[in-house]
């Protein structure tokens, strides 16, 4: 085998993918958050429909990410929950139909777990987050394509985006928390 048809290359002591262009696999692929509700438990849901390009560069510190989610795919396992979520009063999903993440730059790693900072944009509103990525292997699918999969997450401010929505509980506190975790499990393919 060649080294151009190895799946895998070393740098900086951590095994990661060869360079070129990957897409998300959607079945192996969940795009979830979690917020708090009623300041006693979490709600948990996540977007069915959404795409990713992940560029892995010659110089790995150079790699870059965009993606697109579509809001109207949002699901939390309750539909009116879900139908909320796409009105004004949140998302405005007819308005604005998409999120986006473009990165900026590889900031720094330490063994699998890198830093990926990048810009998101929800609504009309485009902040700078900072993933942590975690590698978490790079192998060859039956079919002879690169494959790799990693965990990312962060943490916002979803009022910073515009999603202001609240109800003040009688007993104290807020009906929804006010910062949302990110959490993607994802396995990316080398494009053919």
């Amino acid at each position: 085998m060649s080294e151009s048809t190895l799946a895998t290359r070393e740098w900086d002591g951590t095994t990661i993918p060869q360079p070129g262009t990957y897409t998300l696999d959607v079945a192996h692929t969940r795009v979830g958050f979690v917020v708090k509700h009623m300041m006693v438990s979490k709600v948990r849901g996540h977007f069915n429909d959404f795409d990713a390009t992940i560029t892995v560069a010659d110089d790995p510190a150079q790699s870059g990410v965009t993606a697109a989610i579509k809001i109207a795919s949002v699901s939390t396992g309750q539909q009116g929950r879900d139908d909320h979520l796409r009105t004004g009063d949140f998302f405005e999903a007819e308005k604005y139909p998409e999120m986006t993440f473009t990165s900026t730059g590889i900031t720094g790693h330490r063994g699998d777990t890198f830093t990926l900072a990048g810009e998101l944009t929800i609504k009309d509103v485009t902040r700078p987050v900072e993933l942590k990525v975690e590698l978490e292997g790079v192998a060859t699918s039956p079919y002879g394509h690169q494959v790799f999969g990693f965990t990312a997450s962060t943490e916002i401010d979803r009022e910073a985006f515009g999603l202001t929505y609240n109800a003040t509980l009688e007993s104290g506190g807020v009906l929804i928390g006010k910062n949302v975790k990110i959490e993607i499990e994802g396995e990316a393919v080398a494009a053919s």
